[in-house]
């Protein structure tokens, strides 16, 4: 799990990656809670809050609000 503050650090072609990465390993938690147990249903909540802080991230990087790493702008 990655603080707010090493997302902003990131640029925008490596936060997205990681946001896809992050909502595939969120759907399969799912996939495996419903059809059997989980080790650490824990790791579910966790992954869900990183999809949504990388969001957050992405989001005011496009609005303009804070800025990624150099080198990165609104993708439009």
């Amino acid at each position: 799990m990655k603080k707010t503050k090493d997302l902003r650090e990131m640029t925008r072609a490596e936060l997205e990656h990681k946001l896809k990465e992050e909502t595939e390993a969120n759907f399969n938690l799912k996939l495996r809670r419903n059809t059997q147990q989980i080790p650490n249903p824990l790791q579910l909540r966790h992954t869900r809050r990183s999809v949504a802080r990388m969001k957050t991230v992405l989001n005011e990087d496009r609005k303009g609000t804070r800025k990624l790493a150099a080198g990165t702008g609104p993708k439009e």
